[in-house]
């Protein structure tokens, strides 16, 4: 049986393995994105995104970081997990979390981006909107989402 993850509240000391966790998330799913743009994105996510959101994150039981989330302003506006720890959970767990603690339910998905699109479909998200651009006016379209409605929290899983 799988041990149950904890939620932690990563330090700035976390950064670079944040990061590396993020590049390796989005390698293993964005396959749309060209090198030089994620390498750009990289560089932003350490000097700047993580710092501009709150973070949980989850570990393993080496205390290396598998996955994690940052919410600002009722939106999560990350969510990435460890390729080598995908399909165990902790994503739904992070965005449970979010949704729960942190009341964050709106977020932005690429729509070039069908695993995370269906994983937030099963979550219960629906799409409320579109933009032709990323946040950063590139052209890799958003889909913006919403929780479709507040689901009864679970005393399990």
């Amino acid at each position: 049986m799988r041990q149950h993850s904890v939620i932690h509240t990563p330090k700035q000391s976390d950064y670079e393995e944040l990061t590396r966790v993020w590049e390796d998330s989005v390698r293993a799913t964005h396959d749309f994105l060209p090198d030089s743009y994620i390498n750009l994105l990289k560089n932003l996510v350490l000097t700047r995104y993580l710092d501009a959101v709150m973070l949980i994150c989850t570990k393993d039981a080496n205390q290396r970081i598998t996955g994690f989330a940052g919410v600002a302003a009722g939106k999560v506006e990350m969510l990435f997990i460890d390729p080598q720890h995908r399909g165990q959970g902790l994503g739904k767990k992070l965005l449970r979390y979010a949704l729960e603690n942190l009341n964050a339910d709106q977020l932005d998905v690429n729509e070039q981006n069908p695993q995370a699109l269906g994983f937030y479909f099963k979550q219960g998200f629906e799409v409320i909107g579109r933009s032709e651009v990323d946040g950063m006016g590139q052209p890799y379209p958003l889909l913006h989402m919403r929780m479709r409605q507040v689901q009864q929290r679970s005393q399990h899983g």
